[in-house]
């Protein structure tokens, strides 16, 4: 079973990302568990139909510790399953905590395989913006996750945010199996974007492993619930969808990254800003 964990800044489309993402995955026979890390608990609406699925902590708080894996585990799009750890009430309690409980739950109750007992292809831990202390770290902290992608643009603040989460994974892959697959970039449309991003994952070592362009058609589907595959599966952005899925799937490239110091960032910021 693959373990992976998508990181990035809040915002970037980290979870749509990652839904549309196994969504390309599930429909071409994979068996995939996602693991939303967000207090929000949105990290599987799309693949569950818009359905707002109870967390972790939400069934430990109301039913105790006698939990089974029906009651915190559903079935989404194309039998892919989705968990949502949660998060305390408001203004109480680490949020970071959930993800702690809630993958030491999965655990307990066996959850890394098929409702018919299969083993899994593949778990996502979709985790909460570009923070990687406490809780937040503990999929590459503990070995939980092994290869990491990075979702960015060519803003100036997702590519400072994807350079500090490579300081967080080159520290944890001193003394564990976390590696780097490479940069995925959801384009924002900036300027020389796709040659900025290959060149950043360049110099940090890695890939990018796939420009995602930017297309309403996301935003639609979303609209509807759903994937965009789920959605318009004929649709160009479905297509696109389909090809991150199998450039993961078939990435063997893992790397420890080589962070960039903040005036080597500027600098590239500054080069591919400028240019015509």
């Amino acid at each position: 079973m693959r373990k992976v964990a998508i990181y990035g800044k809040g915002g970037i489309g980290k979870s749509t990302t990652t839904q549309n993402t196994v969504a390309g995955l599930v429909e071409a026979g994979k068996k995939v568990m996602v693991v939303g890390c967000d207090p929000k608990a949105d990290s599987t609406r799309l693949l569950l139909g818009g359905l707002c699925q109870r967390s972790v902590l939400d069934t430990l708080r109301e039913d105790g510790e006698d939990v089974e894996l029906a009651d915190i585990r559903a079935g989404g799009y194309c039998k892919s399953l989705c968990v949502e750890s949660g998060g305390p009430e408001p203004g109480v309690g680490c949020a970071g905590r959930g993800i702690i409980t809630s993958i030491n739950m999965l655990e307990q109750l066996d959850a890394y395989k098929t409702d018919t007992g299969e083993a899994l292809d593949y778990v996502f831990y979709d985790v909460l913006g570009d923070v990687v202390c406490g809780g937040f770290a503990m999929p590459i902290r503990e070995g939980k996750a092994e290869e990491i992608y990075i979702v960015c643009s060519g803003e100036m603040m997702a590519m400072y945010a994807a350079n500090n989460i490579c300081k967080g994974i080159l520290k944890f892959a001193e003394t564990g199996v976390v590696r780097l697959g490479g940069l995925i970039c959801n384009s924002r449309k900036v300027d020389n974007e796709r040659e900025m991003i290959e060149e950043f994952a360049k110099q940090l070592g890695t890939q990018m492993i796939h420009f995602v362009p930017r297309d309403n058609d996301v935003q639609r589907a979303e609209i509807n619930k759903k994937t965009v595959i789920e959605w318009n599966p004929k649709c160009v952005q479905a297509d696109e969808y389909r090809a991150l899925a199998r450039a993961i799937d078939a990435n063997k490239t893992f790397v420890i990254p080589k962070p960039l110091k903040i005036e080597e960032l500027e600098a590239l910021l500054m080069q591919y800003g400028l240019l015509n």
